[in-house]
């Protein structure tokens, strides 16, 4: 499927309704949920992004499509606030827009997922970064709630990044606010595909810690390996794996001692599908910040994982609906 089209599955718009659908667009992975306002998951989908052969945008709707006809058959005349996108790439959160998407989302860069998903649904969209979505989870319903200072950082396909300060989200001028996988780690380190060097991104994204393993072990290993097959060799005690992942630790050790000193916040949350990788990945990242984090700026910070894992993402971006509604655009 290419391009958007009217769908046939509906559901009527209502200002005041407690649901949502919400859709949380990855470079590998898109889910999409009915998210009541509280939180709850009613009903879910998910499909492989499979960018270069189906194109994203079509890909969403199609999952859109699976879940409102599920929730349609079950509650006919089903009333919705809206859809909410958290995607993957560099959002104009004003025009709903992806201005920047990297190769591993190709030809997503330019995409009008706002008017694309409102066309095809007829109900209001909301689109923002897959990163400041799930802040939402997290000041909503997760280890950041009751926090107005708060961090995330998203290790998935790539590494994203969220700043809430007082409460509210930080966008920037557009929305380009928080690119926090674009801090440079290493200024002699490796190229990384936003152009730069010595990105976290490298060294912390699913995609970067397969590709530096299939490096190190050069022309006979299965092109096929992913990041987690690196951790489960890792937690094994394979040697390459090891040296991979020690890296890994020690430039996001290196990334959120730097914004601690930049924000002082009160909460610091790691998800994404590395982060899957549990306690003795964070208990390493936490190690390693307390090396490099002035005492006074790290004292009572928590360095948590995010709020039921990778669901967080779909859950932020139905509350992202009701967010806008009553907040607009954010700081």
């Amino acid at each position: 499927m290419r391009g958007s089209r009217v769908t046939t599955v509906h559901a009527m718009y209502d200002a005041e309704a407690e649901y949502a659908v919400g859709v949380d667009i990855g470079g590998t992975k898109i889910n999409a949920g009915l998210i009541h306002r509280s939180g709850e998951v009613a009903y879910t989908a998910s499909a492989e992004t499979q960018a270069r052969q189906f194109g994203v945008i079509g890909r969403a709707q199609a999952v859109i499509e699976t879940v409102l006809a599920e929730a349609t058959q079950a509650e006919p005349g089903l009333r919705l606030a809206g859809i909410g996108v958290g995607t993957a790439g560099q959002v104009d959160v004003h025009a709903g827009r992806i201005r920047f998407a990297n190769g591993l989302m190709p030809g997503y860069g330019g995409t009008e997922v706002k008017r694309h998903l409102q066309e095809a649904f007829g109900l209001p969209v909301a689109v923002d970064n897959d990163a400041n979505v799930l802040a939402l989870t997290e000041r909503a319903l997760g280890a950041g709630k009751g926090a107005k200072h708060l961090l995330c950082l998203t290790l998935g396909t790539g590494v994203g990044g969220a700043i809430m300060v007082d409460g509210r989200l930080v966008h920037g001028a557009w929305g380009g606010a928080g690119e926090l996988g674009h801090i440079s780690v290493d200024w002699r380190g490796p190229r990384c595909v936003c152009g730069s060097i010595g990105c976290l991104e490298v060294f912390a994204s699913g995609t970067g810690i397969a590709r530096r393993m299939r490096e190190l072990l050069g022309e006979s290993v299965d092109d096929q390996l992913d990041a987690k097959a690196v951790i489960a060799r890792w937690q094994a005690g394979d040697a390459t794996a090891s040296q991979i992942m020690e890296e890994t630790m020690t430039a996001l050790g290196s990334a959120i001692a730097s914004l601690l000193h930049m924000f002082n916040p009160e909460v610091i949350v790691i998800g994404g599908g590395v982060a899957e990788a549990g306690d003795v990945l964070l208990d390493g990242i936490r190690t390693r910040v307390r090396e490099r984090a002035m005492p006074s700026l790290l004292e009572g910070v928590r360095i948590v994982p995010a709020y039921k894992g990778n669901w967080s993402g779909m859950i932020g971006a139905g509350l992202l609906v009701w967010e806008r509604s009553t907040k607009g655009y954010y700081l």
